[in-house]
């Protein structure tokens, strides 16, 4: 072959890939996504909120309550999570389960799942933290650091 002819058909055979790889490219559905994201995030903080009511209507302390409703948030969160139902709505619904507080529970207990064939310790044990870990190191950091803040501000200066 020549090698302006070898050039020709390299040119070919990448335009050819570009023009496939156009055509197979998935569709990007941004508004129907965010549409999604935002009605199920909301559903769930309807839930959230009617706990909320509920546990307001049977005279429990302000403190009480939130405690309360994070602790049903998260049981739902994992609960669905281990029955399979929570990623099904997490497909459907993308960003919109994982802000709220039962997409906290969810990467808790997901990993752990995945990993219940190599045991309690070294499976559900040690990868139960593996998204939540970092998130509770930094929360837990942020919270002394605006704690000693506070502490200064409020009683030195």
């Amino acid at each position: 072959m020549k090698k302006g002819n070898m050039k020709s058909d390299e040119k070919n055979i990448k335009k050819k890939f570009i023009d496939l790889s156009a055509k197979l490219e998935p569709k990007n559905h941004l508004l129907r996504n965010c549409f999604f994201a935002f009605v199920i995030g909301g559903l769930i903080c309807d839930i959230g909120q009617f706990f909320t009511n509920t546990f307001t209507a049977m005279g429990l302390e302000e403190e009480v309550v939130s405690a309360s409703v994070a602790i049903c948030m998260v049981f739902i969160g994992a609960s669905l999570t281990g029955i399979g139902v929570y990623d099904k709505i997490a497909n459907f619904a993308g960003a919109g389960t994982v802000v709220p507080i039962t997409g906290f529970a969810n990467s808790i207990v997901a990993p752990a799942i995945e990993f219940k064939e190599e045991g309690f310790i070294f499976g559900v044990g040690a990868k139960m933290f593996t998204i939540a870990g970092p998130v509770l190191v930094y929360g837990i950091s942020t919270s002394v650091i605006v704690g000693l803040i506070h502490y200064l501000v409020e009683y030195i200066f």
